[in-house]
């Protein structure tokens, strides 16, 4: 705990770096002892691996400044949990690997289209905008009998019954599929 807290400080100075050494070796002395005693038959987590670094990047860029190791985590979670979650179990990384293929390709489309302006406003909007374009300059409607008086209240109903004419600035949300973890499950229900 004293070598945590010695890496989350905003300054560490030469005696705290030397300290901080002591300790990470007096550390993997320690962790042997999972070792010899059988819990495990080796030690290779990543959070303990990154320490080894943490003396010479604190020398070269300065303090982590409560740098959370954490991250890699959250990185994990998403490129392998997720997506293991999704697959059927059998051959399992074809499975996950065309997932996070096909979400990464849906992240750069939805990017697309904000930085084109297509995902601005809701359907209703769009189609009380289209109405508005085809009607002619007479205020008749493209294919239709209707006259210019009834055309023009049709139109103020439609935007009263929408209650939307134009975009939509509110919160955007996002949809998600879940799918049947085996098919066995759907087998089993049907029966």
């Amino acid at each position: 705990m004293d070598l945590c807290y010695i890496f989350r400080r905003n300054a560490i100075t030469a005696s705290a770096l030397a300290t901080a050494e002591t300790l990470l070796k007096r550390f993997h002395e320690l962790r042997c002892i999972f070792i010899t005693e059988g819990v495990r038959e080796s030690i290779s987590l990543p959070r303990q691996h990154s320490l080894l670094h943490y003396l010479i990047s604190i020398t070269l860029f300065g303090s982590p400044n409560g740098l959370c190791s954490s991250i890699t985590e959250s990185k994990h979670i998403k490129a392998v949990k997720e997506p293991w979650r999704r697959s059927s179990r059998f051959r399992a990384l074809v499975q996950m690997l065309r997932t996070i293929t096909r979400l990464e390709k849906l992240a750069a489309l939805r990017r697309r289209f904000l930085r084109e302006g297509l995902l601005g406003g809701s359907t209703a909007a769009h189609f009380a905008s289209n109405q508005e374009e085809e009607s002619t300059g007479d205020g008749e409607d493209v294919g239709s009998d209707v006259d210019a008086d009834a055309s023009q209240e049709n139109h103020s109903s439609i935007e009263e019954r929408l209650g939307d004419a134009g975009p939509d600035h509110g919160p955007q949300s996002l949809s998600s599929i879940a799918l049947a973890a085996t098919p066995g499950i759907l087998l089993k229900l049907r029966s």
